[in-house]
């Protein structure tokens, strides 16, 4: 039996820990609130706590005499929690924290794929004050630029031109306001075209694909409204999109594998764990839209579940150097889609009941991830952030939409979702979309 750690308490980790616990680990879990989901996997194997406080974590470990430890969210793996918990000795899946500025430092990256010619980089130029910004955005022109802060934004940082921005006051107003808050802005080129997720395993020198997954950031339906962590996202059964073939993974693929060798020269450190790489198919070309050090959420929702190789295995062969691939995975199609409080993203209602038929969920044949939820005396609350992740697997996309969005109904609560996700409707408006791109002279 291997004992391993989880550490986070999102659906992303829940995922993860069904993955870990059908490849045959015994699981415990650190958490910062109770997910009811992963207390299960764990029978009640659990301890919350600050993700911050490495030596608690590294303790509860040591008590549980785990293997190996993954670390599931972000913020820790950027904090250095890889590099505590390899100090006393307990292996982990997840980049330590000089690999783990491919995430924390949008200037760390954009730089490092300058110096070493990657060539899905895009123009960009990095700013510590205001001085030399108004030229810049003249020389691009007002209309292809993109605002991001530095650091860890959960995905709501970015500011686009045509979208949260329009006018050149209001692209010097937001970048005063991420320097104000002793930030550092980086200004990159927008792109035009469709972004995929490519999730990555890596050992330090080889990179293994899993199925290409789209995600949809934004709140309502049609793709209208603010950014949001993510709402939802699908896969196909042939693990592409109509839009992106085999030969655009493979160059993903290699673009990744560039990358990896560049940290590790940079840094002398060789990333470890998951790398998930947003790309963006363009009139130029697949570019790199930004990287996150861990399995996205939704995402790891659509490609866990239908992994047929054995996670637990995987993630040793992460820590020994010695992943080989390709990976198994059923040839199904998968749709998740998240409920979220009323409010939802910009004035949540927070601590609200939520009722689930787990056994109706079950009985149709759709899947359950808990996500920032609270559980008080045997009742589920929301916080403020995406509660429950329902999720339909299938032959057919059509048919795991159908299985998703029947899923959330046996959900009630002060919730909403987004009912396109996975949708027929959507995906061809995604392709004509690309097509128009593609084919403009």
């Amino acid at each position: 039996m291997v004992n391993v750690l989880l550490i986070g308490n999102g659906a992303r980790e829940h995922a993860l820990g069904e993955a870990l616990v059908r490849g045959g680990a015994e699981l415990s879990a650190y958490m910062a609130k109770t997910n009811p989901g992963i207390t299960r996997l764990c029978n009640n194997n659990v301890k919350i706590g600050n993700l911050d406080n490495f030596l608690d974590i590294a303790n509860f470990g040591k008590k549980n005499k785990v293997n190996f430890a993954v670390v599931g969210p972000e913020a820790p793996l950027a904090m250095g929690i890889t590099n505590a918990l390899q100090a006393h000795d307990i292996p982990t899946v997840g980049p330590t924290i000089e690999c783990a500025q491919l995430e924390s430092s949008k200037m760390f990256t954009r730089s490092l794929l300058k110096k070493y010619n990657i060539e899905s980089n895009i123009n960009f130029k990095n700013f510590f004050n205001i001085m030399g910004i108004s030229k810049f955005i003249n020389d691009i022109g007002l209309e292809n630029v993109v605002v991001k802060p530095d650091g860890l934004t959960g995905g709501k940082g970015v500011k686009v031109w045509g979208d949260h921005l329009h006018s050149e006051q209001d692209v010097m107003d937001y970048c005063n306001e991420i320097l104000n808050n002793n930030g550092r802005v980086i200004i990159e080129e927008k792109l035009n075209g469709e972004e995929f997720t490519y999730i990555c395993f890596v050992d330090g020198v080889n990179v293994v694909g899993t199925p290409v997954v789209q995600d949809n950031k934004r709140a309502y339906n049609g793709d209208e409204g603010p950014n949001t962590g993510g709402m939802g996202s699908y896969s196909m059964h042939n693990h592409l999109m109509p839009f992106i073939s085999i030969e655009d993974v493979k160059y993903a693929n290699n673009q990744m594998k560039q990358v990896i060798d560049a940290v590790a020269e940079e840094t002398g450190s060789q990333f470890k764990g998951f790398l998930y790489g947003q790309f963006m198919k363009t009139k130029k070309g697949l570019k790199i839209v930004e990287f996150n050090i861990r399995f996205g959420d939704p995402e790891a929702m659509n490609v866990l579940p239908i992994m047929k190789s054995n996670f637990v295995t995987v993630c040793q062969q992460i820590l020994d150097g010695n992943l080989s691939g390709p990976l198994e995975f059923d040839k199904k199609a998968t749709v998740c889609k998240y409920m979220v409080p009323e409010g939802y993203p910009i004035k949540p209602i927070a601590h609200s009941e939520i009722k689930i038929d787990e056994a109706e969920i079950k009985k149709l044949g759709a899947k359950l991830y808990y996500a920032s939820v609270s559980e008080e005396e045997g009742k589920i609350f929301t916080s403020t952030s995406r509660a429950i992740a329902v999720l339909g697997i299938a032959d057919t996309l059509d048919e795991s939409e159908k299985i998703a969005e029947k899923g959330t109904t046996f959900i009630n609560g002060a919730l909403f979702h987004r009912t396109d996700i996975g949708t027929q409707e959507v995906l061809d408006k995604r392709t004509h979309h690309i097509n128009k791109i593609l084919n403009a002279e």
